[in-house]
């Protein structure tokens, strides 16, 4: 405002318009209209005026909103649904009744809406142990796909024992899917026995989000080989540290594969280096 009074005020004492207006850094529309609002109004109308516009193109009427209003207040229960046939009861082709979504804007513009907070089903780990001895807990995961010379991707499946940290598993898969899991823990069962317990993160096929308990057909089939199953709490790698140590030195990429070779066969397995440990207590695989 002071700027203006400033600029209403030097043409007031005789200066030129397009000197003013070049000084202050206004185009000659601006400055005649300023000076114009001086005349009309007086220094009132030097003032900030408010950048509302005149009309809403989908403003609602007035008795209208205050119909939904009353409605609300009177049936404190009913939402935008009722609330809008009831209106279109009580003005039928009188007046245009608004949509449910606009009804609902209006009641939330007036606080009328009570916001329910959002359920969120986070993932959560189970208790983990301490696995002192051998084959009492095994680690798994997979490690990360990576690109074949043939340009398919390599997905290795790793087991390693908690206690000995020795690797008993780097198999190359094709991918991550629930069947050739169950193959290569099959094989690996027969080959060493059952564990105690299991420790895996929650991704697939360990896990399943939209399951019960998250539990996949994997761990269910854990579950009835009577192995116990321990997942780390998610946003949590420490917890499974240890597996990520022994594992992460002991693969390097592999060959690709020769046509027509299957990903998963045991030719085209990684190569890992066997640490020396001491055999502890295995269940037998049945």
């Amino acid at each position: 405002m002071d700027e203006r009074v400033r600029f209403v005020g030097r043409l007031l004492d005789g200066e030129k318009m397009v000197a003013l207006c070049r000084e202050f850094a206004i185009s000659r529309k601006t400055g005649y209209k300023i000076f114009d609002r001086y005349k009309e109004y007086g220094l009132e109308a030097l003032t900030d005026r408010s950048r509302r516009p005149w009309r809403y193109a989908n403003q609602l009427p007035q008795q209208v909103e205050a119909a939904i209003l009353n409605l609300k207040r009177e049936k404190p229960y009913w939402g935008a649904r009722k609330i809008r046939e009831r209106l279109l009861r009580r003005f039928s082709c009188e007046v245009k009744v608004p949509a449910r979504s606009t009804i609902h804007a209006v009641l939330d513009r007036y606080g009328l809406v009570q916001r329910r907070g959002r359920r969120r089903n986070h993932a959560q780990g189970t208790p983990l142990s301490l696995g002192q001895k051998p084959n009492e807990l095994w680690c798994t995961d997979y490690k990360g796909e990576f690109l074949l010379g043939n340009k398919k991707y390599c997905y290795p499946l790793t087991v390693t024992d908690h206690a000995s940290r020795y690797l008993l598993l780097c198999e190359a898969l094709e991918s991550t899917c629930e069947a050739l899991a169950v193959t290569a823990f099959a094989r690996l069962f027969k080959e060493r026995g059952l564990p105690t317990s299991i420790r895996s993160d929650n991704g697939v096929p360990f896990a399943s989000p939209n399951s019960l308990f998250n539990l996949s057909k994997l761990s269910v089939w854990w579950l009835r080989l009577g192995i116990t199953i321990e997942r780390i709490q998610p946003g949590h790698p420490q917890q499974n540290g240890r597996h990520e140590r022994c594992t992460s030195h002991s693969k390097r990429k592999p060959r690709a594969p020769r046509a027509g070779t299957a990903c998963s066969s045991r030719a085209n397995s990684m190569i890992f280096s066997k640490s020396s440990t001491t055999s502890g207590p295995m269940r037998p695989w049945t």
